[in-house]
């Protein structure tokens, strides 16, 4: 909950990869609240009382919102999935908008690679942007596997992180109101 909401503030990316994690992890826990407080929750030490019994609520929130949902076995809260759609849409946007060059540039150096994800994922194709999102949460697994990478993979997804890197940062400019204003208006 501290760091998913500290993530949201600072990298949408991030707290979206974040946010997919901890839907695995309550995934690999049953979904079942007592085993996550005795693995995850009771050992903050750097946690008081209160704040333990927030993060608690918290997991018992994502867990109800996951049945509810029906996304206990697979797939993502609709939550994230907002996110995504707010992302997608962005992206659109700036794609579409002459004022962002080196966003079109950084989209067009990972569409090859978004291309042959996409072509290797059958029929269960995503959009462009989900599909940088399903690869940055793959190679996150694969680090924490310390599975090795071929040469070929770190490039595709060191372009793929540079262009949602980007796509973060308008992200926030965005919701700032800071992205799309008038050049002519500013003081």
């Amino acid at each position: 909950m501290y760091i998913a909401s500290a993530k949201r503030k600072e990298n949408i990316a991030e707290y979206l990869l974040y946010m997919w994690q901890i839907e695995d992890i309550v995934r690999a826990y049953g979904p079942d609240i007592e085993k996550i407080r005795k693995s995850i929750i009771d050992t903050q030490s750097q946690l008081d009382d209160n704040q333990k019994k927030q993060l608690t609520e918290w997991y018992e929130s994502l867990i109800d919102m996951m049945r509810r949902e029906d996304v206990v076995k697979s797939g993502h809260l609709q939550l994230n999935k907002n996110v995504l759609t707010q992302l997608v849409e962005l992206h659109s946007a700036l794609l579409k908008d002459p004022r962002f060059p080196e966003y079109t540039k950084k989209f067009y150096e990972a569409l090859p690679y978004i291309v042959e994800l996409r072509s290797k994922s059958g029929d269960d194709r995503k959009g462009e942007i989900e599909t940088c999102f399903n690869a940055l949460y793959g190679m996150l697994m694969l680090r924490l596997q310390k599975r090795e990478v071929s040469a070929e993979t770190m490039d595709a997804i060191n372009k793929i992180s540079s262009f949602i890197a980007l796509l973060s940062r308008y992200f926030h400019l965005d919701e700032a109101e800071q992205l799309f204003k008038d050049d002519d208006n500013r003081d």
